[in-house]
């Protein structure tokens, strides 16, 4: 999947001085990476997961 032309996009609740983490979305996984270090190591989450993990964030 070619997702060169998706956008990363960081949270509104990030601090002013930019550190915080990005995340794009494919088909099939969401990426995340390290505002700080953009061309620096990423990971790819399959998008369950990741649903998964918001739904527990809104929950707790």
């Amino acid at each position: 999947m070619n997702t060169s032309r998706a956008t990363w996009i960081r949270s509104s609740h990030s601090m002013q001085n930019g550190e915080c983490v990005e995340i794009r979305r494919g088909t099939d996984h969401v990426g995340v990476r390290d505002s700080k270090r953009p061309t620096g190591p990423r990971t790819r989450i399959p998008t369950e997961a990741w649903t998964a993990f918001l739904h527990h964030l809104t929950r707790n």
